[in-house]
């Protein structure tokens, strides 16, 4: 049983410290050098508003700190968590309140995570004319982080809530105090039109919980309204823990810190069915205006794994249209035009590639998704060593013609380094795609099941923020979209039993100008 709090937004996947340095910072002061202090500001996905998250202390007459106070963030590897940092000149002998302005740097979380040992520099800008030095931030993932309690509990004499038969009981977990010392669990009686039924609740904290390992612990369930409505309530039965254990498991961070790369590929559907992307009823429509939904999806999955690609070298292809001159029907050819080498540079070099495609190829079809499939699985079958992990993302319109293919090449690409995500866009029914996302049954051809669960599929028109937000719409289908991936990313590295490599040495810090009296 996994402890987490019910939330509306995803349980972090873990909590990131991050640990802040500058050089060669502007000197500001007349008789001794600056007292900097850096603030970080966090950006509200819903209104893009900046908040001050926290604010390091003041290191006295220096232009190369390195602060002590460290930003504690719930890191979310779907979200584009934009962070930036804001430093400042803090003289106590003028006024506090007012402090001078040093510079500013402006990056995602994912950036400093997904840098080489997590570690990342950025220059500092902000003041015209000058040079405002540099920033040098570090990842680190909180120890606790990693731990996965396992616990084995029985239950006596619960009080019976079925009219046939005895109650069918389960428990739920919260997290009742922030540093998670404290642990509610609420025991309900299963029904199968999900009006479960209220029995009790009891408290614990992870310290108690670990003396099991020594002793059985035994709990009152406790329902308050009946405690308050009998006199002689002395509970609702009692929960007794059996086992409680403790083990530290590898994480995605861990992974990702020791040079794992996310290698992102693209495929996008050009069949006829789009519509005539001269037409604004076209799905591929290039309004001035606002993206397409084929744009959207790019650009919203795109942002966030790119951070996690040191290159940001991105393979990118069409498929289901006649390429010119001859008309040659293709269903993986690159949206750059080069056979030799498919590589965009970065998520605004796929986009115009692809935007160039549409001027220059015919819409056509059939929808075939086995020749990307494969494309990329033999690319992720040549490096096993958990170096690179390949993400690729499909989109499409309409329904897959080649249903049996595909499912081979999943079944096929499941014990590879590899996921494949695919988004609906447009109003047609995909109820059929629903057949290639495992979450419920898992793909299967020929008689061979998927080894492992590698697809994600959903609708783009589920996410589309009825007010027309696209940062909002392309946010909500990140987030969706790749939840899984840190998971998948862990079950091939766990299955094939391959260790984070450790980071690689810090690089040494720049050295810093000579800081005259």
């Amino acid at each position: 049983m996994s402890l987490s709090g019910a939330s509306e937004r995803s349980v972090p996947a873990t909590k990131i410290e991050i640990t802040v340095s500058c050089r060669n910072l502007l000197d500001l002061d007349t008789f001794s050098k600056s007292d900097p202090m850096v603030v970080l500001y966090t950006q509200s996905r819903a209104s893009q508003e900046w908040r001050e998250f926290g604010r390091t202390e003041v290191i006295d007459n220096t232009l190369n700190p390195d602060f002590v106070r460290k930003f504690v963030l719930d890191y979310f590897f779907e979200e584009k968590q934009n962070l930036r940092f804001d430093v400042y000149n803090v003289d106590s002998r003028t006024n506090i309140s007012k402090p001078d302005f040093l510079g500013q740097a402006f990056l995602a979380l994912g950036e400093v995570i997904g840098g080489q040992g997590s570690r990342v520099e950025r220059p500092l800008t902000g003041v015209p004319g000058k040079k405002c030095g540099t920033i040098l931030l570090t990842a680190e993932e909180l120890s606790n982080c990693r731990d996965i309690a396992t616990m084995q509990l029985c239950a006596n004499k619960l009080d019976k809530k079925d009219f046939f038969g005895k109650s069918d009981p389960f428990l739920v977990f919260y997290r009742s105090n922030e540093d998670g010392t404290t642990v509610k669990i609420d025991v309900y009686d299963w029904d199968r039109d999900g009006s479960h039924d209220f029995i009790g609740e009891f408290t614990t904290s992870y310290r108690e919980l670990s003396k099991a390992q020594n002793q059985f612990t035994v709990y009152e369930v406790l329902n308050p309204r009946k405690k308050c409505k009998k006199k002689k309530y002395v509970n609702s039965g009692t929960v007794t823990l059996l086992s409680f254990s403790v083990d530290s498991e590898f994480t995605f961070v861990d992974y990702i810190k020791g040079g794992t790369q996310l290698n992102f590929t693209v495929a996008i559907d050009f069949t006829a069915s789009n519509g005539n992307p001269l037409q604004p009823t076209s799905l591929h429509y290039m309004s001035p205006y606002q993206l397409s939904a084929y744009a959207m999806a790019l650009k919203a999955v795109g942002e966030i794994i790119q951070d996690y690609d040191s290159d940001k070298l991105f393979p990118a292809y069409g498929f289901g249209a006649k390429l010119p001159p001859e008309g040659r029907i293709s269903h993986q050819f690159p949206l750059n035009n080069n056979d030799e080498d498919p590589n965009c540079v970065g998520i605004e070099g796929v986009l115009e590639s692809y935007f160039q495609s549409l001027r220059t190829v015919q819409l056509y079809g059939p929808t075939y998704f086995a020749p990307v499939i494969n494309l990329v699985a033999r690319a992720a079958a040549k490096i096993s060593d958990g170096s690179q992990y390949y993400v690729l993302l499909i989109i499409t319109d309409g329904v897959i013609s080649d249903m049996t293919q595909t499912k081979e090449a999943i079944v096929s690409a499941s014990s590879l380094p590899m996921s494949i995500i695919i988004v609906g866009v447009g109003p047609a029914m995909f109820e059929a795609m629903e057949e290639l996302d495992g979450d419920d049954v898992r793909v299967s051809s020929r008689g061979r099941y998927a080894e492992r669960d590698i697809v994600q599929f959903v609708p783009f028109r589920d996410y589309v923020d009825r007010s027309g937000n696209q940062v909002l719409s392309m946010a909500r289908l990140a987030k969706d979209v790749l939840a899984e991936i840190p998971e998948q990313l862990l079950s091939y590295m766990r299955t094939r039993d391959i260790q984070p490599r450790p980071p690689p040495p810090a690089n040494p810090r720049p050295t810093p100008a000579p800081e005259h009296p």
